[in-house]
């Protein structure tokens, strides 16, 4: 039998964001479940699980986009870990963060590198 668009996403978040991923699922619980479950079944199940791009290419693009839009922090944070997890190093994600500063701005890069500089504090601890 095949795994539906939610059992997909689960494993592929799991493999991906691990705890990350599946505490902001968690915590959507009590507020708006359904949500939740878009957030596996679209992202995960859907996008994520295609064949076009390797999961590390998705994740430089995640960054780059949450990146530029400036007021995701929290969101990039997770992706920022993702990325570590897929397989970027340190260095792919800062030049990453640098390019944005082109595109995005400046404040935009700057806020995406402290935050890359707390995940990188965080995961060292």
């Amino acid at each position: 039998m095949n795994k539906s668009r939610f059992e997909n996403g689960v494993e592929l978040l799991n493999s991906i964001d691990g705890e990350a991923g599946s505490k902001v699922i968690e915590s959507l619980q009590d507020i708006c479940p359904d949500l939740a479950k878009y957030t596996i079944e679209y992202p995960f199940g859907d996008i994520y699980a295609r064949l076009g791009l390797d999961l590390k290419s998705r994740e430089i693009a995640t960054v780059a986009a949450l990146t530029a839009l400036g007021n995701c922090v929290p969101q990039l944070k997770v992706h920022l870990n993702a990325a570590l997890n897929v397989g970027c190093c340190e260095n792919e994600i800062k030049e990453v963060i640098l390019q944005m500063s082109i595109y995005a701005g400046f404040p935009a890069a700057l806020n995406a590198m402290f935050a890359f500089k707390e995940v990188l504090f965080d995961r060292a601890a």
